[in-house]
């Protein structure tokens, strides 16, 4: 399981980064930033589910950023950057998740966000409390997130806002 997660992590960086998969690719992928705290990640959680804490610590401490060791990710989990991405413990997120540095995934009065799948998170971003991230959402950079995001939508702004649905703009309510 754990080597069909990292193979999936890796093929979803390198498809984004290179636009493709091979072995050049993907030898390409493991030397950049990033990718490093996304395989500590992924030790971390198999010893984790493993009942070997005191190894989930280590690998938890060698990850050049900071995520819970609960955390969840499905398959497709990628740190475009991992300098000062923090990820609280509680998340839970679905396929194909890509953050860029900076990022801040935090709970707030003990409720965690619950993310979907194809996610992109912009530089800078925060996700706070106990929200869910709809499916195919992206986050722009620095947006602050504190409330729920429907399923294919694109938010900026502190706090975010909606500003499109599948591709296509909202009209925004000035009320």
């Amino acid at each position: 399981m754990i080597y069909s997660l990292i193979r999936s992590d890796l093929r979803a960086k390198a498809q984004w980064m290179y636009g493709g998969v091979t072995r050049r690719t993907i030898l390409k992928t493991l030397l950049t930033d990033g990718t490093f705290a996304m395989l500590c990640y992924r030790l971390m959680q198999a010893c984790q589910r493993r009942r070997l804490t005191p190894l989930a610590m280590i690998f938890n401490k060698l990850v050049p950023c900071i995520i819970g060791r609960g955390a969840d990710f499905g398959p497709g989990f990628v740190l475009i950057h991992s300098n000062g991405v923090v990820i609280n413990t509680g998340v839970r997120g679905g396929t194909n998740i890509f953050i860029e540095h900076q990022v801040t995934i935090g709970a707030e009065k003990q409720q965690a966000p619950l993310l979907g799948d194809d996610i992109f998170i912009g530089a800078g971003a925060k996700i706070l409390g106990g929200v869910r991230i709809g499916s195919h959402v992206k986050i722009g950079a620095n947006a602050v997130v504190t409330k729920d995001v429907p399923d294919g939508a694109t938010v900026v702004g502190i706090p975010a806002r909606v500003v499109k649905l599948y591709g296509q703009p909202v009209a925004e309510n000035r009320s």
